[in-house]
C-alpha cells in the first residue's frame, strides 16, 4: 500500500490529501458541535438532543433507539439545515468582504492540519516514520504563521458588516490574538531549546519533539515535557483557549455585550463555517499540545511507540502500527477537546480587561521567566557546572516568584 501510495503522480496525491482533509475536518466539525451539546447538557442535568429520528429508521428496534438517544440523527438536521436554509445577505454589508471571511476563516484551520504528524510507523530499515500530509523541518513554525491568519477572517467580517458590535468583535480579536500568540510562541522556546543540543542540525519539527520523549525506561529522555517544563505546558494551553475564542476568553463574540460578535450579520452556511473553522483550530491546537508535552502517539511515558510494536509483534504491519499509533494521539487529542467544552460550561466569561490583564500583566512575564530558567538550566547541564550552579538558579528562580507575589502591580485608579 506504502508502495501504491508513492507512485502516485504527485499531483494526484495533493488532490487525494486535500479531499481527505477536508472529508475528516468537516465531521469533525459538525461532530464537535453536537458533542458539545451532550456535554453541556451532562454538566446541567439534563438529556440533550435526543428527538430527531428519521421515519424510515424508526422501525429498527435496538439500534434506532438507542442512535436516538445519543442524538446522531441532530447532527444530520444540522447538517442539512445549514445546506438548505435561507442564505441572506444584509443590504448594508460589503458583500465581497463579508462573503470572503469565512472563506478566509476556513483556509489556516485546513492548512494546518497538513504539517500536523498524528501518527507514525515502522519502515523497513526499522526507523519511525511519521505520518503526516507534509512533512516540514520546520512544523510549528509553519503552524503558527498559517493559524495566526485566522484572526483575519474576524477582522474582516466585523468590518465588512458595517456594524458597530461586529467592528467591536474584529477589534477584540486581533487584540486578544496579539496579547496570547506572544506567550504562546515563548512558551514552546524551552522544547526546541531542549530538543536542539549544541552542534546539531537544529530542527522545528513536532516528529523529532515527540522522538525526543521516546526514550526507554527511567531515562531524562523517556518523560514527556509535561513533567519537567509544567509552567511551558499551561501557559501553552491557556494562550490556547485565548487563541480559538473559546470560554472563557470569547470577548469577539460575547452575547452579553456584542449580541453575537463579529458574525452577528452571519448565517446558514456562511455561519456554519466560522465554526467549523473554530473546531478545526481547536483540534489542531489540542494535537501539538499532544506533540509537545504529551508524548504524541507513545501510549505512556516511559513506552514509546517502537517498544509496543515489538511487544504486539507489529514491526513488520506498518499499517496496524500505523492505526494503532493514530488511535493513541485521537484518544490524547480528543480529550483536550472535551477538557475545551468542560471549560467553556464551567468557567465564565472574563471581562474584557481581566482578558488584557491576564495576557500582558501575567502570562508575557510567566513565559519570560520561564524561557530564562530553561535557557540557563540548559547550559548548566551543557557546561557541567555542577550543583551549585544549580543550587544558584534555584535560588534565583525562588526569588523571582517571591518578588512576583509579594509585589503585585497595583491597578490603575479610575
Amino acid at each position: 500500500m506504502i508502495e501504491l501510495w508513492s507512485n502516485l503522480p504527485p499531483l494526484l496525491q495533493m488532490a487525494v490529501k486535500g479531499f481527505a482533509v477536508i472529508a475528516v475536518m468537516f465531521p469533525i466539525g459538525g461532530a464537535c458541535s453536537l458533542v458539545e451539546r451532550k456535554i453541556s447538557a451532562w454538566m446541567q442535568g439534563r438529556p440533550g438532543p435526543n428527538r430527531a429520528m428519521p421515519f424510515w429508521f424508526a422501525w429498527v428496534p435496538v439500534l434506532g433507539p438507542f442512535l436516538q438517544r445519543l442524538g446522531v440523527f441532530h447532527l444530520m438536521a444540522d447538517g442539512g439545515k445549514m445546506f438548505l436554509k435561507e442564505d441572506s445577505l444584509p443590504g448594508h454589508v460589503n458583500k465581497f468582504y463579508f462573503l470572503l471571511a469565512p472563506v478566509v476563516a476556513m483556509i489556516p484551520a485546513l492548512t494546518t492540519v497538513t504539517v500536523v504528524p498524528f501518527g507514525a510507523y515502522l519502515t523497513d530499515a526499522g526507523r519511525l516514520a511519521p505520518l503526516v500530509l507534509a512533512n516540514l523541518d520546520v512544523g510549528i513554525l509553519a503552524v503558527f504563521a498559517v493559524s495566526s491568519l485566522g484572526v483575519y477572517s474576524l477582522i474582516l467580517a466585523g468590518w465588512a458588516s458595517n456594524s458597530k458590535y461586529p467592528f467591536l468583535g474584529g477589534v477584540r480579536a486581533s487584540a486578544q490574538l496579539i496579547s496570547y500568540e506572544l506567550s504562546m510562541t515563548l512558551s514552546v522556546l524551552p522544547v526546541f531549546l531542549w530538543v536542539n543540543a549544541p552542534g546539531g542540525s537544529g530542527t522545528l519539527s513536532l516528529f523529532d519533539v515527540v522522538q525526543a520523549q521516546s526514550g526507554p525506561w527511567l531515562s531524562w529522555s523517556g518523560a514527556w515535557f509535561i513533567f519537567y517544563m509544567p509552567v511551558s505546558a499551561i501557559v501553552f494551553l491557556v494562550s490556547l483557549f485565548a487563541e480559538t475564542n473559546r470560554l472563557p476568553f470569547d470577548m469577539a463574540e460575547g452575547e452579553a455585550d456584542l449580541v453575537g460578535g463579529f458574525h452577528t450579520e452571519y448565517g446558514s452556511m456562511k455561519w456554519g463555517l466560522f465554526f467549523v473553522a473554530e473546531y478545526s483550530h481547536m483540534l489542531v491546537g489540542s494535537g501539538v499540545f499532544v506533540l509537545l508535552f504529551l508524548g504524541g502517539w507513545n501510549p505512556l511515558p516511559w513506552v514509546p511507540l517502537a517498544d509496543v510494536a515489538a511487544w504486539l509483534h507489529l514491526a513488520g504491519q506498518p499499517v496496524l502500527l500505523g492505526l494503532l499509533s493514530i488511535a493513541i494521539f485521537l484518544g490524547k487529542t480528543l480529550f483536550f477537546i472535551f477538557v475545551f467544552m468542560w471549560v467553556r460550561w464551567t468557567v465564565p466569561r472574563f471581562r474584557y480587561d481581566q482578558v488584557m490583564k491576564l495576557g500582558w500583566q501575567k502570562l508575557l512575564p510567566l513565559a519570560i521567566g520561564n524561557l530564562i530558567f530553561y535557557a540557563a538550566l540548559i547550559a548548566i547541564i551543557q557546561l557541567n557546572l555542577g550543583w551549585p550552579a544549580y543550587a544558584g538558579l534555584a535560588a534565583g528562580a525562588a526569588a523571582a516568584l517571591v518578588v512576583a507575589f509579594t509585589f503585585p502591580r497595583k491597578s490603575a485608579a479610575f
